[in-house]
């Protein structure tokens, strides 16, 4: 139950694509009318990269069960709303709450994962947060498609009430988490060196979070523009291929279950390496499965980097400081996700297209693949390691 809900901030993403079109031909009377539509998907990003913070600190200072059954619940009806609302700008007021309610499901739902289980169990669990989210996007994109079929531009908005189901769930089935709970007993927090929020240590962590989370979404919200540029034009075969790389995702969650005992320089190098030979090979392929294959190799990258640097971001957190880790690094994730669009759109112009683009930042990640392989050298002890063994 604590892992089905982080698939709600991928409905905000994905339950449009198939009806961005219909959209954007309803309200093509409003003033920038298309650019709003867009910004329809993109604006509860921005609100979970502004508000999750927030929410951790709101976790740590008021408990986590309650805050997430009423965010939740308020989800569900924020998020339907636009299919009884005929106005544009009321529809954008919703996207806000969207936004808000999913920043406190993302941060809270994870730092209750921390709450609960400790070493190798935490760890299992935060990887599969991302093989969850990457498996659920295939199922929303389709259900998506099926509920714009039946019911126009505002069939997609129905699938918010799957929160209803999920807020029963996390009802029945969990507890607020305290220092005294049943898992803590078992598993006590033997790993927990930061009593104070490590700034700088969060600062460098987020840092690395903002390339790993640029790439992640670069090739999510790219695989059909760069399908098109290499003569692919049926949709069906653009999201067949499109999959193809999804499932890059989850396979490198799994090389993560198995290598995650590994120094965190070890696994940075690990996911970087990936990453950049799959930007690299994208960027020079002339085939669209070619392609596909590349993006898979570059997605199986991510499915190694994100957990591990989850794991890393929250790991010797005390637990009255957990939510705001969490919080911070979820914020980060996100002003990547906003910041892979603008980057691919400016780098596009200035290099001559989004295959060149794909190559550079394949360079820029096997650059710091490179850092992080020189790192294993060095005789620093490994916080990660040390956070998550002791």
């Amino acid at each position: 139950m604590l892992l089905l809900p982080i698939t709600m901030s991928v409905v905000g993403v994905t339950v449009f694509v198939a009806t961005a079109a219909l959209m954007t031909a309803h309200f093509s009377h409003v003033p920038n009318g298309e650019y709003l539509v867009q910004l329809l998907i993109t604006l509860p990003a921005i609100w979970i990269a502004l508000f999750s913070p927030v929410a951790g600190w709101l976790a740590d200072r008021f408990g986590r069960r309650r805050i997430l059954l009423i965010s939740m619940v308020v989800y569900a009806l924020v998020g339907t709303a636009p299919f009884v609302l005929d106005n544009l700008y009321l529809i954008l007021l919703t996207r806000c709450g969207v936004g808000i309610c999913e920043s406190i499901v993302m941060t809270v739902t994870t730092t209750m994962i921390g709450d609960y289980f400790k070493g190798t169990t935490r760890e299992r669990w935060l990887a599969a947060q991302t093989a969850t989210a990457s498996l659920s996007a295939l199922l929303i994109i389709w259900t998506g498609g099926q509920l714009g079929a039946a019911f126009g531009w505002q069939g997609p908005f129905l699938i918010y009430m799957y929160s209803l189901v999920l807020t029963c769930g996390i009802a029945a089935f969990t507890w607020e988490p305290t220092r005294d709970s049943a898992l803590e007993t078992r598993a006590p927090e033997s790993d927990v060196r930061f009593q104070k929020l490590p700034v700088a240590r969060m600062l460098g962590i987020c840092l690395i979070t903002v390339l790993a989370s640029v790439g992640f979404y670069a090739t999510i919200t790219q695989n059909a523009n760069a399908l098109v540029a290499l003569g692919i034009h049926d949709p069906g075969t653009i999201g067949n291929l499109s999959a193809l790389a999804s499932i890059g995702v989850p396979l490198g969650t799994l090389v993560f279950w198995c290598i995650a005992r590994l120094r965190i320089t070890w696994l940075l190098f690990i996911g970087f390496a990936l990453i950049g030979a799959g930007f690299v090979c994208m960027g020079a392929t002339s085939t669209p499965i070619g392609y596909a294959f590349a993006a898979n190799l570059q997605q199986i990258g991510c499915g190694v980097m994100l957990p591990t640097l989850l794991v890393w971001a929250t790991s010797g957190l005390a637990f009255s400081i957990r939510g705001r880790g969490t919080g911070l690094w979820q914020a980060t994730f996100s002003i990547g996700q906003f910041l892979s669009g603008i980057t691919l759109t400016f780098f596009s112009k200035q290099l001559g297209g989004l295959m060149p683009t794909f190559s550079a930042l394949g360079i820029v990640c096997s650059g710091a693949a490179i850092v992080a392989l020189v790192a294993v050298f060095l005789p620093v002890r490994s916080t990660y390691r040390a956070a998550a063994r002791t």
